[in-house]
């Protein structure tokens, strides 16, 4: 199962997302959910490291790895609100239509 933990601001902007493990619904090289997954978390990382006023940090340190700290300056904030909003709708939908190899937990940090 792919497990999703993603990190909010009070803002309401993306700080951080981890993502490990595997779905399991079909062969390697072959699994839907784990390429939708992938492919929509490294357009965001490429997506966000490419925009002024915002900085990521993302490691993949094996396979069924990924891990993403975001840090923003003002200019940066009005985009990165859209893009995570975009990136957050996907792997809901994703977790939604294949729940048995998805699932995603979102909280929000309690420090400002």
């Amino acid at each position: 199962m792919i497990r999703i933990d993603a990190v909010f601001d009070r803002a309401g902007l993306l700080r951080s997302c981890r993502i490990s493990g595997h779905a399991g619904a079909g062969k390697k090289g072959y699994d839907i959910v784990c390429a939708a997954v992938s492919v929509l978390s490294r357009t965001m990382v490429r997506t966000l490291e490419k925009r002024k006023g915002i900085a990521v940090e993302s490691a993949a340190p094996g396979r069924g790895l990924l891990n993403m700290d975001i840090k923003y300056e003002a200019e940066g904030q009005d985009f990165l609100s859209a893009a995570g909003a975009f990136f957050m709708e996907g792997l809901t939908s994703i977790c939604e239509e294949y729940p048995a190899y998805c699932t995603m937990n979102i909280r929000v940090e309690e420090k400002e």
